[in-house]
């Protein structure tokens, strides 16, 4: 972590309970701030030397009276403590951590360059461009701090200059990553002992392109949103990378996300967690996220009873890579109790690949060329004809099945080629066992 020191002078702070400070020294304090419940015994010409609003307040006040309160001061009484010592001289240590804080009571304070040369805000924003800014893990600290600093902080323009240098450097070639992130879903050999070695000389490990993923994790919602859509207004993060980004935040912010179920915790943030996510997928970039993600989402989106609209895209995007899922991915819960799974979602699942399926082939014949992308779309039309087959042999085993469901589903892949139909045969078999010992569903 990157730190400043200013000041020379010993710390002579002294606190008595937990509502006084005062400073130590042989001159009597000549003047009494208070911020918030907390008094403060100091000196006018030290303070009143290096802050505007602090001579403003003097000037105000009775001759027989020199005692002003601060009772708006962000960063509160911490805050103006570090400014207090920068004017005695003593020395304070500016870090990510309080480093907002001081920026922000010294500006309140009006710590300008006309007032003094030097002055703190000047010392405190070359610590900032200098240094933290051009740090990865500091500007994620930093920027967590603002928002107890709100509306300053965002005024003073360090949040944005924050979500800039973070998106800046996520959006960097991974080659030249010269500095410490976290990484521990995909632990790297050197972490695990086993580091590669040629003719006794270490080979370089490549940076992994999501090397930033899992640090972002760790800001909350709306600070997240705002980092990861400045990033993709980049435009230099490929959408595969975004789909890590999003997958690795759901999975820390949803809880049994990665059982696809809600599990426990406040319905409202969830359903807010879960919108902000995908709002933030990339529109046209079908790469980010995988099926099984989509999937995910989906099914907590429906658990949520989120906006048609968000659940509507994720039927979308999932549909379109409808060849990925597994039979196991299709067996959705009901949420109503008539039938043991939700047909009526997959069957909307089908109904966007089948239509995206249309849409290929119409653009082929408009452009009147063969693509190569036809080929493709024959193989993942024969993966989904297999993977329906399977999914209503599945849900066949339902006597509570409506016949309608099940012929609906499979009539929609019923022109898709396949390298056999025993698939459909066995669901059609098993639906007729099921049924003539329940023939009212029927």
């Amino acid at each position: 972590m990157k730190f400043m020191k200013l000041g020379s002078k010993s710390d002579s702070f002294q606190t008595d309970g937990d509502n006084v400070r005062y400073v130590a020294t042989e001159l009597a304090s000549d003047i009494v701030v208070n911020v918030g419940d907390v008094k403060f015994y100091l000196h006018k010409f030290p303070l009143l030397s290096k802050s505007l609003r602090l001579q403003k307040l003097v000037s105000n006040t009775d001759e027989e009276n020199d005692e002003v309160h601060i009772h708006d001061i962000p960063g509160g009484p911490i805050a103006f403590e570090i400014c207090a010592k920068f004017c005695y001289g003593m020395v304070v240590t500016l870090n990510a951590y309080n480093v907002v804080a001081a920026r922000c009571a010294a500006e309140y304070l009006e710590m300008y360059e006309t007032v003094e040369k030097g002055n703190l805000i000047y010392k405190i924003e070359v610590f900032l461009n200098s240094s933290i800014f051009r740090s990865w893990k500091d500007s994620i600290i930093v920027l967590q701090t603002t928002k107890s600093l709100l509306p300053w902080s965002e005024e003073l323009k360090i949040v944005s200059h924050c979500m800039e240098s973070i998106a800046t450097k996520a959006s960097l070639d991974p080659s030249k990553v010269e500095w410490s992130y976290t990484y521990n879903r995909k632990k790297l050999p050197s972490e695990n002992g086993n580091d590669s070695h040629w003719n006794g000389v270490r080979k370089q490990l490549m940076v992994p392109k999501d090397w930033w993923v899992e640090d972002l994790c760790e800001l909350q919602l709306d600070l997240y949103n705002r980092v990861m859509s400045t990033i993709t207004t980049n435009g230099s993060v490929s959408g595969i990378v975004v789909g890590e980004a999003l997958s690795a935040y759901a999975s820390k912010r949803l809880p049994g996300f990665s059982k696809g179920v809600i599990q426990n915790g406040d319905i409202a943030k969830n359903r807010l967690v879960l919108e902000t996510i995908v709002g933030l997928l990339p529109a046209e970039d079908m790469g980010s996220g995988s099926c099984c993600f989509s999937l995910k989402l989906l099914k907590m989106a429906i658990q949520l009873e989120c906006e048609v609209s968000v659940r509507s895209e994720l039927m979308r995007r999932t549909g379109q890579r409808l060849e990925e899922a597994t039979v196991a991915d299709l067996l959705i819960s009901s949420s109503t109790g008539e039938t043991i799974y939700d047909i009526e979602t997959v069957q909307k699942l089908v109904e966007a690949f089948v239509a995206q399926e249309h849409q290929s082939l119409l653009e082929d014949e408009l452009q009147e060329i063969r693509s190569p992308k036809m080929v493709s779309n024959s193989s993942s039309k024969i993966k989904v004809a297999k993977l329906v087959d399977s999914y209503l042999a599945e849900i066949a085993r339902d006597p509570n099945l409506p016949l309608l469901n099940f012929v609906n589903i499979a009539d929609l892949v019923s022109s898709f080629p396949r390298q056999s139909h025993d698939g459909l045969y066995r669901a059609i078999d098993m639906y007729l066992k099921v049924n003539l010992f329940y023939p009212t569903c029927i």
